[in-house]
C-alpha cells in the first residue's frame, strides 16, 4: 500500500463540518428545484419537455461525471478536483438565476451538475484515503447518508417557501450562498490527501470490474440506497394519496425514517468492531428482508397508516445504514492507489442500480403501495446474501495453511 500524505488532524465534527456541505449541496441542487418546476416552462416561454431536461441531464452528468473526474483526482489530487467543481458549482448556481432564457438556463444547469459531480469524487476519495483504516470512517459514512435521508424531505419545503417569498431566482442563488462558505473553508483548510506517487503510476482501472469484492459491495450499497429511493418515491402516494396525509404530516412522517438512520449511525462504529464489514452487510440485509416482510403484513391489512408503512421502515432504515457506512471500505479495499477512480466506479454503478431498477420497481407495480419497496428490498438482498457467501468461499481456501 502507497504511503499517504499527513493524516488530517481534525477532529470528526471539524471533518464533517468541512466534508458534509459538498456532499448535501449536490442534492439539494435537485430536490429544492423540484417546487417550481411546473412553472418553469411559462416564465422561461418554452416547453415542458425542455424544463425536465434540466432535471433529467442533471442527474445523468451527476453520475457520468463521476467517471470523468475520478481519474482526475488520481492523477490531479483531489483538492483541485473539489476546489474548481465548487467553484463551478457557485457560478453556475448564480447564472441559472441570472437566466432570461431556457438555453441558458439548461447550459448552466448542465454545468451546476459537472461542479456537483466533482464535489461528490472529491470528497468520497478523501474519505478513502483519510478514513479507510479508521473507526470514524464508518461514521462518517453513515452520518453522509442519513443526512441526505433528510434532503429529499426537506428540500423541496426549503424550495417551495423560498419560491413563494422571493421567487424562483432566489431558489439558484441561495445554493450559492450555501456553496460559497463551503468553498471558502475548503481553500483554507482541505489538504491534499491522494497517495503520494499515484500520479505516476496510471494504474489501469480494469481490476476494478473483475474484482468479486466490488461488484458485491457495490451491490450492497445499491440495496440499501435504492430501498430508500423507492420508499421516497411511493411514500407520498402512500401516505398522502392514499392514507390522507397532508404534506406537513408526510414531512413529519418521513422524517422520523431519517431520525432512525442518524440513530443508527451512533452505534455503527461499536457494530463494525464487532461483526466486520462482512458480518454487518449481511446483518444490513437482514433486517431489510425483516423490514420488507412487516411492509407485507400492513399492505395485506389493506389500510395504509404509520404503523403499517412508517415503523417497517425503521427497521429497512437501521439496515441500510448497517449496509452504506461499510460497503465503500468493502468494495474499494483493494484500490487505495487509484481511489478516485474506483470511488467513482462505485457510484455511478450504484446509481445506474437505483435508477433502473428502482423505477422499474415503481412503474411495473403498483407505486401507490409498499409493494415496490417490498420487491426491491428483498430481490437486492437477497442477491447480495448470494454474493457475501461466495466471497466467504473465495477466501477460505486463502485462509487454510
Amino acid at each position: 500500500m502507497p504511503d499517504t500524505r499527513p493524516a488530517w488532524t481534525f477532529t470528526l465534527p471539524a471533518a464533517l463540518l468541512l466534508m458534509a456541505p459538498f456532499d448535501i449541496l449536490a442534492s439539494l441542487a435537485m430536490d429544492i428545484y423540484l417546487p417550481v418546476v411546473p412553472a418553469m416552462p411559462g416564465i422561461l416561454d418554452t416547453t415542458p419537455s425542455v424544463i425536465q431536461l434540466t432535471l433529467s441531464l442533471y442527474m445523468v452528468m451527476l453520475g457520468v461525471g463521476q467517471v470523468i473526474f475520478g481519474p482526475l483526482s488520481d492523477r490531479l489530487g483531489r483538492r483541485p478536483v473539489l476546489l474548481a467543481g465548487a467553484t463551478a458549482f457557485v457560478v453556475t448556481s448564480l447564472g441559472a438565476a441570472c437566466s432570461q432564457t431556457a438555453l441558458i438556463f439548461l447550459a448552466f444547469r448542465l454545468v451546476q451538475a459537472i461542479g456537483a459531480s466533482a464535489m461528490l469524487v472529491a470528497t468520497f476519495a478523501t474519505v478513502r484515503d483519510v478514513y479507510a483504516d479508521r473507526p470514524e470512517g464508518v461514521v462518517i459514512y453513515g452520518l453522509f447518508s442519513s443526512m441526505l435521508a433528510f434532503v429529499p424531505a426537506l428540500g423541496p419545503i426549503a424550495g417551495a417557501l423560498i419560491g413563494n417569498l422571493l421567487g424562483w431566482r432566489a431558489i439558484f442563488a441561495t445554493l450559492a450562498a450555501l456553496a460559497v462558505p463551503a468553498l471558502l473553508n475548503a481553500a483554507i483548510r482541505w489538504r491534499e490527501t491522494r497517495p503520494i506517487g499515484t500520479a505516476r503510476r496510471h494504474r489501469s482501472v480494469l481490476p476494478i470490474f473483475t474484482s468479486p469484492g466490488f461488484w458485491v459491495y457495490t451491490l450492497a450499497f445499491s440495496a440499501g440506497m435504492g430501498s430508500f429511493f423507492v420508499f421516497f418515491s411511493t411514500a407520498p402516494r402512500v401516505l398522502i394519496g392514499q392514507a390522507g396525509y397532508s404534506p406537513i404530516g408526510f414531512s413529519l412522517a418521513f422524517a422520523t425514517v431519517a431520525l432512525a438512520m442518524i440513530a443508527t449511525t451512533r452505534f455503527a462504529k461499536g457494530f463494525v468492531a464487532r461483526w466486520g464489514i462482512a458480518g454487518c452487510v449481511a446483518r444490513g440485509m437482514a433486517l431489510l428482508v425483516t423490514g420488507a416482510a412487516l411492509l407485507a403484513v400492513g399492505e395485506l391489512a389493506r389500510s395504509p397508516s404509520f404503523l403499517g408503512f412508517i415503523v417497517p421502515m425503521w427497521v429497512m432504515a437501521a439496515g441500510i445504514v448497517l449496509t452504506v457506512s461499510v460497503t465503500a471500505n468493502g468494495a474499494l479495499a483493494e484500490f487505495d492507489d487509484i481511489a478516485g477512480s474506483a470511488v467513482a466506479f462505485y457510484f455511478c454503478i450504484q446509481s445506474l442500480v437505483v435508477s433502473i431498477a428502482g423505477t422499474l420497481a415503481v412503474t411495473c407495480l403498483d407505486g401507490d403501495t409498499a409493494w415496490p419497496v417490498i420487491a426491491y428490498a428483498t430481490t437486492t438482498a437477497v442477491l447480495v446474501s448470494a454474493g457475501l457467501a461466495l466471497l466467504r468461499r473465495r477466501e477460505r481456501p486463502d485462509a487454510a495453511p
